[in-house]
């Protein structure tokens, strides 16, 4: 019998060789705690839905019942804006259709002094009460076309102080401004167009455009010391001579014109033409008077509001008794109620100084430009896409840093000029 034959022998498989253990990092690339597996169905070369962003619901899902809603006001900034840099321009034009606002930004604190160093994440700015998304922010400098409008109908000594002062003008500028001066007393007139700030043709200018003022014997019909002597019901001027002097007689009184409307809207029209990419200023040095003028001045600021004009001004004469230095908006009201520059001054995101002094004078023309140019320059793209006649308001908050006094535009009026981008 023959010997069982024996089953030839398995080869054994070699150990599996030990391999390094994943690291944590390998671990999370591998492993999404909570993450569903791919369906089969699903296509491979198709990438994963994204994540939906910090206070946006999922699509097709709906807010836990009993859980806030986000504010919409919110909602717009979820991204960075354009931070303006040296030599970039925020006033590049836009896709057709697009409405790009800028509004300049003045930030005081409690003293009056400037503040610097603030950011887009300090501010919030709203259209029509609806908050907008900044799109870009610069704290660089812009260059300036400035309208020098000078007051001619002040009193002789207010005007020989503002004489004085107008030699330190050209000082408040750099060569990159441009200005213009223009003057008013019964109706405005032009000195000279936009010239180079620092070119000779402007202190011409300005020398030219000195006058001696309103003489002293024009009758004061307002003011502390209006009014006349009065016996038996009539009024009497011990300083005339002839009918006038006469008890129970009327002096002819003549009416004093200050047409300041007209002289604004004036120079506006002529800083509405100005190139894009400058900041269109009127600064009007003045008593801020107003009679006599044809134009109002509901109809001058919306004009200035439609072409992205401020108004700045100094204050001279017997209305810059009522305070010294940089008022602000606590301090307008206490203003006589004649002084219409308050009006254009707040309606426009500018700024009032009052100076009585000719140095005084000379500091708020430096102050006021280095303010202009040290603005911080907010831009959004307007949802209102319609080209309409109706006032947008503007509101520019910090809520996270109270106590600040902001100055801005109140608003502007779209107009044609300003479809593609309102500057």
């Amino acid at each position: 019998m023959l010997a069982q034959q024996q089953p030839a022998q398995q080869p054994v498989p070699d150990a599996p060789v030990p391999q390094p253990p994943n690291s944590l990092s390998d671990l999370r690339n591998q492993v999404a705690p909570g993450k569903a597996t791919t369906p089969e169905t699903a296509d491979p070369d198709q990438p994963p839905p994204a994540a939906p962003q910090q206070g946006q619901q999922p699509q097709g899902s709906q807010p836990t019942p009993g859980t806030a809603a986000p504010e919409a006001d919110d909602q717009p900034q979820q991204e960075a804006p354009e931070i303006g840099s040296k030599g970039s321009n925020p006033f590049i034009l836009p896709p057709t259709g697009v409405n790009i606002v800028v509004v300049p930004v003045t930030v005081r604190d409690k003293k009056g002094a400037l503040v610097p160093g603030l950011t887009y994440r300090d501010f919030r700015v709203y259209e029509n009460k609806e908050r907008q998304r900044i799109t870009y922010f610069s704290t660089d400098a812009v260059p300036l076309s400035v309208a020098f409008v000078i007051d001619q109908s002040v009193s002789e000594g207010t005007m020989r102080k503002v004489n004085e002062s107008l030699s330190a003008v050209t000082g408040a500028f750099t060569p990159y401004d441009d200005v213009a001066v223009y003057t008013y007393n019964n109706g405005p007139k032009k000195i000279t167009d936009f010239t180079g700030a620092q070119g000779n043709r402007l202190p011409a200018a300005l020398e030219a455009a000195k006058r001696p003022g309103r003489g002293a014997g024009v009758p004061i019909n307002s003011g502390p010391m209006a009014g006349c002597v009065s016996v038996n019901g009539g009024c009497i001027d011990p300083n005339l001579g002839g009918r006038g002097s006469s008890i129970g007689a009327d002096p002819i009184i003549p009416k004093e014109v200050h047409t300041l409307n007209d002289a604004i809207l004036f120079a506006a029209k002529d800083l509405s033409q100005r190139p894009r990419g400058r900041r269109r200023i009127i600064y009007v040095i003045s008593d801020g008077k107003e009679s006599g003028s044809k134009a109002t001045v509901k109809e001058v600021v919306r004009y200035l509001q439609g072409n992205n004009i401020s108004v700045y001004a100094t204050l001279v004469g017997d209305s810059a008794t009522w305070g010294y230095g940089y008022l602000d908006r606590i301090k307008l009201p206490l203003l006589p109620s004649n002084n219409v520059l308050p009006k254009y001054t707040v309606a426009t995101g500018g700024s009032l100084d009052a100076e009585f002094q000719t140095n005084g004078m000379e500091r708020s023309f430096s102050k006021i430009a280095d303010e202009v140019r040290t603005q911080y320059t907010i831009e959004y793209h307007s949802k209102e896409r319609t080209l309409d006649s109706r006032f947008r308001t503007i509101e520019v908050t910090m809520p996270g840093r109270p106590g600040f006094d902001i100055t801005a535009k109140q608003g502007y009026y779209p107009n044609a000029t300003n479809t593609t981008a309102n500057h």
